[in-house]
């Protein structure tokens, strides 16, 4: 059984005047413990895609099956409860400014009525993981970009989700800063047995971490499978230029172990 299962999924969005199609019958399975990128030009479906895994977008038809169960046929209540093993990271990080960073991995599992010393507790243990324990008190405007999307990383951990959705969490930052992103994402996927669906347009990405690969073009999959074994139009890809290599005068939260980047060229 795969862990994710999508279907002849399609997705329109109707305007006043006219009808776009997102999405034309989507058909990919994804594996426990893949991390799979789904990669396309701006416009291709990418993130209408991606939000149908979890039903923030809900497919025009088709099915998305999770773990066997068919996310379509489930009541809001049912639904609820099939999202905390799915959680998503996004690229503007979506943390709650008026919340310090201690919080806001506290926030979900507060939501989920865990006791606020147990989720204290746990939120600890995260920001720990994601080398940022020293700014427990600080607040979102105070952390860079790639300090704020490590606790978005954080805060979706919380829940101790089976899946982790991945929408363009590495467009905003810069390559050194991705690589570190990177390289935690592969760890987290390494020691969790997480499975991670990323969304980008950076061929790069792929390249550094990603076991498998779909290839969307104006709402079409045109291309799917193993990394290696699908041909990549690179010409059409972003590439970001750089060093992909972290400096040896590196903070603690880039220490942790550096993703295999041969490929990797930011």
């Amino acid at each position: 059984m795969y862990e994710i299962e999508i279907r002849n999924l399609c997705k329109s969005f109707v305007g006043k005047d006219n009808q776009v199609e997102a999405l034309k019958d989507i058909n990919l399975n994804i594996e426990k413990g893949d991390i799979y990128g789904i990669i396309g030009m701006s416009g291709a479906g990418k993130s209408t895609l991606i939000r149908c895994l979890n039903y923030l977008e809900r497919p025009t038809s088709g099915q998305v099956i999770v773990e066997g169960k068919e996310l379509g046929q489930l009541n809001d209540k049912e639904l609820r409860k099939e999202r905390q093993d799915i959680s998503m990271i996004f690229q503007h990080f979506n943390l709650l400014q008026q919340k310090s960073v201690i919080d806001n991995i506290i926030f979900p599992l507060t939501l989920q009525g865990v006791k606020k010393n147990v989720a204290r507790k746990k939120a600890f243990e995260l920001l720990a993981k994601v080398g940022l324990e020293d700014k427990a008190k600080a607040y979102p405007s105070q952390l860079s970009g790639g300090q704020q999307q490590r606790v978005a990383i954080a805060r979706a951990l919380s829940t101790n989700p089976k899946i982790l959705l991945c929408d363009e969490a590495t467009s905003a930052l810069d390559p050194q800063t991705t690589a570190s992103i990177l390289s935690l994402l592969k760890q987290i996927n390494k020691e969790y047995g997480i499975t991670i669906v990323i969304i980008t347009h950076q061929m790069s990405v792929v390249k550094a971490i990603c076991n498998k690969v779909a290839v969307l073009e104006d709402g079409q999959l045109v291309a799917s499978g193993k990394i290696g074994e699908v041909g990549l139009p690179e010409d059409k890809y972003f590439w970001i230029d750089g060093d992909s290599q972290l400096p040896k005068h590196h903070s603690k939260a880039e220490r942790i172990e550096k993703v295999e980047v041969d490929d990797y060229v930011g």
